[in-house]
């Protein structure tokens, strides 16, 4: 039985962590390495996906899907848990560790990826919402008939997510099953998350509930507070803000010098 495959790549002392999983229930096809949250700079955060395309030949990745299995609490870390099959598999390779294990109806995927140490820390809650903005479009960039569904802001304990689902057809081309890949993502100034479940879009119905457990079972301590994600709460001025003071403020002076000009001419 094969629940999924690690592949650690050392290039030019930097090391890649992927996760290669199935696009497709049926045997023989192609499978897409995943390469998720890893900033690349130490100066700014910029988060790059690879994709390398992998013809393997293999049984089926889902051969046990039909088993039914209860879902456990487990630590990630001693500020993350979430629960996931009782057989789960864990790969810790270099600081990054990969959970997966096949539930009653859907494939579950946990990413831990530590950040370089000298990464430097987002400033402000937009420099957050850009680094996961981007981490969403090189998703869905690692698929050509991927397109993104019910993408939100969500906050999970005190922390900002981002949730959302990958909806992957290839029917036109390989006769496959549609796939649905929903995903809950978060970054802290330590380590960035990846929670992904995986299962064909005919089995969104049957899967609702083993997919709602999942996600809810997601907990973060209290000691992870948004100034782990990102240092400034200042938002700084909104849009309309500005419009309001920069576009008021002349109009504010002009009636200023009016009432000034005609108190003048009534004193005179």
């Amino acid at each position: 039985m094969t629940t999924g495959i690690t592949l650690v790549l050392t290039i030019q002392t930097k090391t890649i962590l992927y996760l290669i999983d199935n696009q497709s229930d049926n045997c023989h096809n192609k499978f897409i390495i995943n390469y998720y949250f890893k900033p690349t700079a130490p100066l700014e955060v910029k988060l790059s996906m690879k994709k390398i395309i992998l013809s393997i030949t293999i049984i089926c990745l889902f051969a046990t899907l039909g088993f039914s299995q209860a879902l456990k609490p487990v630590q990630i870390d001693s500020l993350v848990t979430i629960s996931l099959p009782a057989n789960f598999l864990k790969k810790d390779t270099l600081g990054q560790q990969i959970y997966s294990g096949n539930g009653a109806s859907g494939y579950m995927v946990v990413i831990k990826a530590k950040n370089p140490a000298n990464t430097k820390p987002l400033d402000k809650e937009r420099d957050l919402n850009e680094v996961l903005k981007n981490t969403v479009n090189d998703i869905q960039k690692q698929s050509r008939t991927g397109h993104i569904m019910n993408l939100r802001d969500t906050t999970v304990g005190s922390l900002k997510a981002k949730v959302f689902t990958l909806r992957v057809d290839n029917s036109n081309t390989t006769g496959e099953s549609p796939q649905l890949r929903s995903f809950i993502l978060i970054y802290t100034r330590e380590a960035a998350y990846t929670i992904e479940y995986l299962i064909p879009e005919e089995r969104q119905d049957i899967a609702k509930a083993e997919l709602k457990a999942f996600s809810n079972s997601l907990k973060i301590a209290p000691e992870l507070q948004r100034h782990d994600q990102y240092v400034s709460n200042d938002k700084g001025i909104s849009f309309g803000a500005k419009v309001a003071l920069y576009g008021g403020l002349p109009i504010v002076l002009i009636i200023v010098l009016v009432v000034v000009r005609r108190n003048k001419r009534l004193v005179a």
